[in-house]
C-alpha cells in the first residue's frame, strides 16, 4: 500500500476543519478540547467508531463535507483517529483513506502498547501520531504539522477553476461500510450491482448477497452518477454497465441485470424510461 498522497484544502484564513475518532467517550471528549484550542481549528466533527467518521466522510450528515467533496477536495482537512477501536480499526481506517482521490491528512492517537503498528501507521500515509496519555503540547505540534501540510498544498483560490468547473468524480475504489453480525465489512462499490430503496435506508445488492446502509438511495443517485449508475424508478438505482437487457413487459419496460442465472430483472418506471434508453445508447464515459 503506497502512502497517501499531499492534502489539498479549502481552510484558507478560517481555519482547519478535522474529524476526531475515539470509540471512548473520556478519550474523545478530551481530543476535542485540544483540537478546539488551537487557533489553526475552525471546527471538529467526532465519531465514535470508524464506521460512523466514513459515514461522515461520505457526507452522510454534514452539507460542508459533501460541498468539498464535489468540488474536487479531501472530505476534511485532517482525521484524528485512535489506532485501536472495534469493527474497523484505526488502520483499517487508514487504508480506506488511502484510496481517496484527496485523502484527507491522518494523524493516529496511540497507546504504549500500539507503538508496535506505527511502521504500518506511516506506510498507509500517517502524518503523525499522538501518545496517550495525551499531551496538549504534542497536539498542537501534531495540528502545526496538519496546517503546514495544507498550507503547502492548498489549491488556487480561483472560484472559477478547473476544480469548480470538473468536480472530482468518484473512484473505483470507494468503499461502504456495512454492519454484518456484529462486524464491519467494507463493500467495493464496484461490486454494487442495483441499489434498492428501503425508507430512509438503502439496501446495496452484491453478487454475494445484499446489505442495507443507512444512506438515503437519494444521496447516492447524486454521489454515484459519475460512476454509472442510474435511477430506473424510485426504489432502483442501477449500474448502467451490467444492464444487458432493455425490455418491454405487460407492466412497462424493466431492465435486467447481468446474465445467465444471476441476472435479476427490475422495474423501469416512465418517467426514467426516456433518460434510460439516452443513457444506454450514449457512449459511455471513459473511466466506466
Amino acid at each position: 500500500m503506497g502512502k497517501m498522497p499531499d492534502t489539498v484544502s479549502t481552510h484558507d484564513n478560517t481555519g482547519l476543519l478535522v474529524l476526531a475518532v475515539d470509540d471512548e467517550a473520556p478519550g474523545l471528549s478530551e481530543i476535542k478540547f485540544l483540537l478546539e484550542s488551537s487557533p489553526h481549528i475552525r471546527r471538529v466533527l467526532t465519531a465514535f467508531d470508524a464506521a460512523e467518521a466514513l459515514r461522515i466522510l461520505r457526507g452522510d450528515y454534514e452539507q460542508e463535507v459533501m460541498a468539498r467533496t464535489k468540488a474536487g477536495l479531501p472530505p476534511v482537512d485532517a482525521v484524528f483517529a485512535d489506532i485501536n477501536m472495534p469493527g474497523l480499526s484505526g488502520m483499517d481506517l487508514a487504508r480506506v483513506l488511502s484510496a481517496f482521490r484527496y485523502p484527507p491528512a491522518l494523524v493516529f492517537v496511540t497507546g504504549v502498547e500500539e507503538r508496535d503498528a506505527l511502521v504500518t501507521a506511516f506506510d498507509v500515509g500517517a502524518l503523525d501520531f499522538i501518545n496517550k496519555p495525551i499531551n496538549e503540547e504534542r497536539v498542537l505540534k501534531a495540528i502545526s504539522r496538519v496546517a503546514d501540510r495544507v498550507g503547502r498544498t492548498a489549491a488556487p483560490a480561483n472560484p472559477a477553476g478547473p476544480a469548480a468547473q470538473n468536480p472530482a468524480e468518484p473512484t473505483d475504489d470507494e468503499v461502504i461500510p456495512v454492519e454484518l453480525g456484529g462486524t464491519i465489512k467494507l463493500v467495493p462499490r464496484a461490486s454494487v450491482r442495483y441499489v434498492e430503496a428501503q425508507g430512509d435506508y438503502a439496501r446495496l445488492h452484491t453478487q454475494d448477497g445484499s446489505h442495507l446502509v443507512r444512506i438515503p438511495l437519494a444521496q447516492l443517485e447524486e454521489r454515484w452518477a459519475n460512476a454509472g449508475f442510474v435511477r430506473i424508478h424510485r426504489s432502483y438505482l442501477v449500474a448502467l454497465p451490467l444492464v444487458s437487457e432493455l425490455r418491454m413487459t405487460a407492466n412497462g419496460y424493466a431492465v435486467v441485470i447481468g446474465t445467465g442465472d444471476g441476472a435479476k430483472e427490475l422495474p423501469v418506471s416512465r418517467r426514467h424510461t426516456k433518460e434510460l434508453k439516452e443513457r444506454i445508447v450514449r457512449p459511455p464515459k471513459s473511466g466506466w
